[in-house]
C-alpha cells in the first residue's frame, strides 16, 4: 500500500506527462520531510528532502505503476532487444561502482539502495527514463534512433545519471519549498539534464563505450527534432540539441583521458585509503 508521502510525491518522478496517470486526491497531513543540504555532483550545493528509504519507495511504486498502465507492450525478457538495454545497464551499473569514479563526479550513493532492473515497451515515442532505485523504462522509439551499443549507451549512462545524483528527489525537495518557479526552474532543470549529461558521459566511457558517439548520437537527435515546433531553449527544461552536441564535444576528449588513466594505474588514492 503506498503511504501518504509516496501518493503525494510519485507524480514529480517520471517524465513528460506520465505523472498525470498517478494523481491521487487527498492530502497529507504529515507534512514534507526534513530538508538537508550538501555537496552533490560535481561539488555543487545540493538539497535533499527525501529519504533513501522514501526515495527508493518511490521509484518503485512508479515502476510497477508504469508496467502495470503497460502490461500488454512491455517485451519478454528473451526479447533481442530487452537483452541488449539490460546488457549495456549493467556494465554502465558496474562502472557506476568504481570508487575512484564515485570521488571525480562526488556522487553520494551510501546509505542508498539500488535495485539494478530494465525494461522495454513497445512505443514509437522517443524516451526512456530510470527511477529512483534504479528501475529503467526503455521505449522502443529511442532504439530506433540509437543505431549501436554506444549511443544507446548514451541513453542509458544519462538516465542512470539521474538516479545516482539524486535528481527526482532534488527536484522534489524543490518543488516542495516553493521558492523556485517559472523560467528559474526552467534553467534549474536544465541544469540537471546537463550535470546527466555529464555523469553520463563518464559513465559510459569506463563503461567501455565510445564517448565520441555522444556527439553523434545528439546529432541524430536534431535531424529527427528538425521541422518540430520545439520552445527556444530558455523556455525548455531541456537544453538544445545544439547544446548537448557542444558539451559532448567538449566532454568527450576529458573523458577518454580519464579512462587511459584509470587502464594505467595512474589513480591518486583515497584520503581514506580506500580503493
Amino acid at each position: 500500500m503506498k503511504s501518504r508521502f509516496t501518493r503525494r510525491l510519485m507524480p514529480l518522478l517520471l517524465p513528460f506527462g506520465a505523472w498525470a496517470l498517478l494523481l491521487v486526491a487527498g492530502c497529507d497531513d504529515a507534512g514534507p520531510p526534513p530538508q538537508g543540504s550538501g555537496e552533490g555532483p560535481g561539488h555543487r550545493a545540493q538539497q535533499l528532502g527525501v529519504s533513501p528509504e522514501q526515495e527508493f519507495e518511490l521509484g518503485q511504486q512508479a515502476y510497477r505503476h508504469v508496467l502495470r498502465e503497460n502490461r500488454d507492450r512491455v517485451l519478454p525478457a528473451e526479447d533481442r532487444q530487452v537483452r541488449r538495454v539490460r546488457a549495456i545497464v549493467g556494465k554502465i551499473v558496474r562502472a557506476a561502482g568504481m570508487k575512484p569514479l564515485q570521488r571525480e563526479i562526488n556522487l553520494h550513493l551510501q546509505g542508498y539502495r539500488f535495485e539494478w532492473e530494465a525494461n522495454v515497451i513497445e512505443d514509437r515515442q522517443i524516451n526512456a527514463f530510470c527511477l529512483p532505485g534504479g528501475k529503467i523504462i526503455v521505449y522502443t522509439g529511442i532504439l530506433r534512433v540509437a543505431k549501436d551499443d554506444d549511443q544507446l549507451a548514451t541513453v542509458l549512462g544519462h538516465e542512470i545519471a539521474h538516479a545516482l545524483a539524486h535528481h527526482s528527489n532534488e527536484r522534489i525537495t524543490r518543488d516542495q519549498s516553493g521558492q523556485v518557479s517559472g523560467l528559474a526552474a526552467k534553467a534549474y532543470d536544465r541544469a540537471q539534464e546537463s550535470e546527466a549529461d555529464h555523469i553520463g558521459l563518464f559513465l559510459m566511457t569506463f563503461a567501455g563505450y565510445d564517448p565520441d558517439e555522444a556527439v553523434r548520437f545528439w546529432e541524430r537527435m536534431r535531424r529527427t527534432h528538425q521541422g518540430a515546433n520545439r520552445p527556444p531553449e530558455f523556455l525548455s527544461d531541456h537544453p538544445s540539441d545544439e547544446r548537448r552536441i557542444e558539451d559532448m564535444q567538449k566532454w568527450a576528449p576529458k573523458a577518454k583521458a580519464a579512462k587511459r588513466q584509470f587502464d594505467a594505474g595512474h589513480i591518486a588514492p583515497a584520503p581514506d585509503g580506500s580503493e
